[in-house]
């Protein structure tokens, strides 16, 4: 039988699954895809927040938040984003990849942007958008990305922020609410 964890956001409340990790530990799985009220919920919130930053576009990893960053272009009158996949795709040109680094975990996929996006971006200000940063990893890889095509990250903006871990090294980290992560002492 699944145990649930109650999360409320923007005025919202949603039943998320605790899903096991390792034998002692869970975690409650967030998932916007398929939620419309609850993407057009947080992209308003978080669109308030970005409106003290100048930047020319978002960025965000595929394939959960694209929907976020879809309503957050939406809102905020940006009619071109730019997400970052996490293979090379027949359709690109000279994609740029960057693969993870050595002591990223196994799971950790490369990240690749296409050609005509890395001229886009170059020489921008831009802003990371994911829905859960738990362990950081992805961010990270997206500003080193970003780096290595001459865009400048002004901000990072996630829905989540899951565990205890500190991100005092993301300058400028927005995010509407906390996860904790359940060990079995706390479940």
């Amino acid at each position: 039988m699944l145990e649930y964890f109650g999360l409320k956001i923007c005025g919202l409340t949603r039943k998320l699954p605790l899903i096991p990790i390792s034998k002692n530990t869970k975690i409650a799985s967030f998932n916007i895809l398929g939620d419309a009220e609850l993407t057009e919920k947080v992209a308003t919130e978080l669109s308030k927040r970005l409106k003290k930053y100048k930047f020319d576009y978002l960025v965000g990893p595929e394939v959960k938040v694209v929907p976020l960053i879809h309503e957050l272009a939406t809102k905020l009158r940006h009619k071109k984003y730019v997400i970052c996949r996490k293979s090379v795709k027949p359709y690109m040109a000279s994609p740029t990849i960057l693969k993870p680094l050595s002591h990223f975990p196994k799971h950790v996929r490369p990240l690749v942007i296409d050609g005509a996006d890395k001229e886009m971006l170059s020489g921008k200000k831009v802003v990371i958008v994911d829905d859960v940063v738990s362990t950081g990893v992805t961010i990270r890889m997206i500003k080193y990305l970003m780096d290595k095509i001459g865009a400048k990250v002004v901000a990072t903006v996630a829905i989540i922020r899951q565990g205890e871990k500190q991100f005092d090294e993301i300058e400028n980290f927005i995010y509407l609410a906390e996860l904790p992560i359940f060990k079995e002492t706390t479940i």
